[in-house]
């Protein structure tokens, strides 16, 4: 009889928490601290009773000292494979749960196909269980404690990879006004999306625009607030004007106005990232986070970067009313924890510095990870860190940049078939393990370390944590 498979990640970091997993007639239930699960399931027309209809219901629970966290299910049709109905049908509409101010539950499914292109055939869903580390650096380096006084370099800081890109909302809003076709020119600079755009009419592109923004761009799902709650601490932001061919058409206004961009496709305002940064800061007076300006990949000639005049009137506005003072790259590497706050330099800004980061075009076009795993030794050599102003490590694949795997995801995907988050699940099963093994003797201290990852969450968030401590303690 026909199935369709479901591959479970699972991450557990707080005590007597429990994750169960099941379809029709078949469950696990999982236990075991800060270790990497995987359970594969299979929704099999066997066990589901009825004649006709053929949807069995996926379905995991969390539990913390017995009592029910969350419930999240969707159905899955043996003979179609089909993922439908539930709570889990929309990856936006999946967000953080934070549990009586004790855990936080991150969680997503992957609707697979057929496994097309490389893609898993069989449905892809993680979920991490972890302390909230929404106090991330005083809980690890507690003001007047021995830990506050080492340098703020020993860190490793948890850090969402493209934060801009956690809704739709800008792309909607031009989409709105001026229509899908003007995709094919806000990804003119991506070479395989460009291939399939040319071999397409307009009228098709303007249908498929959602999908194509959806598979190419959208990295992350919680709001800025909620990533800050989970433990990010840093984060890179690519500030630019709309496209010259948008700006006129009012789609998103004032025209002046920056948005972090992926490609020339908008994201978040760079003045409501500030503005949420600094919030969080005043309400957590002894936290820090760094944020770095950067421009990879965004095509400057028609998407204006902020002029030095324009960056500093963006900070300027976000810091007004506050105490917060900006620091810099060397306040970064050569002062304690403690020093930042009392200097009240607990926002450190960089400018596009020269780091040492884990990502190549090649070893990250991958959608298991394997290249990536096997990428890591070599990058992250001493020789390699040296006059790097910090390490970079980035968990996340870029099957992006796999064609097969675009076209399938621009072609046939929703709103849970982005090939980026096929491999999530997959990849975090493997890199972050070896993070957890590896950096302690690889990196050196006096390098602050930033573990990226696509749609953040309690593992990675946790990886780090439990990194910083042993390097605070040295």
């Amino acid at each position: 009889m026909p199935s369709k498979g479901v591959d479970v990640y699972a991450y557990i970091a707080v005590p007597g928490c429990a994750v169960e997993v099941s379809v029709p007639k078949h469950s696990v239930r999982l236990t075991d601290l800060r270790r990497f699960h995987k359970v594969s399931m299979e929704v099999d027309a066997r066990a589901i009773s009825s004649f006709f209809d053929k949807r069995g219901r996926f379905t995991f629970k969390v539990f913390h000292d017995g009592a029910l966290v969350t419930e999240q299910w969707i159905n899955v049709n043996a003979l179609t494979g089909n993922a439908s109905d539930g709570t889990m049908d929309v990856i936006a509409k999946t967000p953080a749960i934070f549990y009586r101010d004790k855990l936080a539950v991150c969680y997503g499914l992957y609707e697979a196909g057929a496994g097309h292109g490389g893609l898993p055939s069989r449905h892809q869903c993680y979920v991490t269980v972890a302390p909230i580390y929404e106090n991330y650096i005083r809980d690890l380096a507690p003001p007047g404690s021995p830990l506050e006084n080492k340098p703020f370099a020993r860190f490793v800081l948890p850090s969402p990879h493209d934060v801009g890109m956690n809704s739709m909302s800008s792309t909607e809003a031009v989409l709105k006004r001026v229509g899908g076709a003007v995709v094919a020119e806000l990804i003119h600079n991506h070479r395989y999306i460009t291939r399939l755009a040319d071999a397409l009419s307009g009228r098709a592109i303007a249908l498929l625009a959602p999908n194509i923004v959806f598979s190419l761009a959208i990295t992350q799902k919680d709001t800025l607030e909620t990533l800050l709650r989970i433990g990010a601490r840093y984060f890179e932001f690519r500030p630019a004007r709309l496209h010259k061919s948008i700006i006129p058409t009012g789609a998103l206004t004032p025209a002046e106005r920056h948005y972090f961009q992926h490609s020339a496709i908008p994201g978040m305002p760079y003045d409501e990232f500030l503005r949420g940064v600094v919030s969080f800061l005043r309400s957590h007076p002894a936290e820090i986070i760094v944020i770095q300006l950067r421009w990879d990949g965004v095509p400057t000639d028609v998407c204006t970067p902020p002029t030095a005049e324009e960056k500093r009137r963006h900070l300027d506005d976000a810091l007004r009313g506050s105490d917060i003072v900006a620091g810099n790259l060397d306040d970064m590497r050569r002062k304690t924890v403690a020093q930042l706050r009392k200097d009240k330099k607990r926002l450190i800004v960089l400018d596009s510095v020269d780091s040492l980061s884990t990502y190549g075009d090649d070893t990250y076009a991958t959608l298991n990870g394997d290249s990536i795993l096997a990428s890591l030794p070599g990058v992250l050599k001493k020789e390699n860190q040296r006059g790097k102003a910090f390490v970079n490590i980035q968990c996340q694949a870029t099957p992006s940049n796999i064609p097969k795997a675009v076209a399938h995801s621009v072609l046939e995907a929703g709103s849970t078939n982005s090939c980026l988050l096929a491999t999530k699940g997959i990849c975090d099963h493997k890199i972050l393990p070896w993070v957890r093994d590896n950096v302690l003797n690889t990196i050196e201290l006096d390098h602050l370390v930033v573990l990226m990852n696509d749609w953040l969450e309690g593992a990675t968030v946790d990886v780090a944590a439990r990194l910083s401590k042993q390097r605070l303690e040295r």
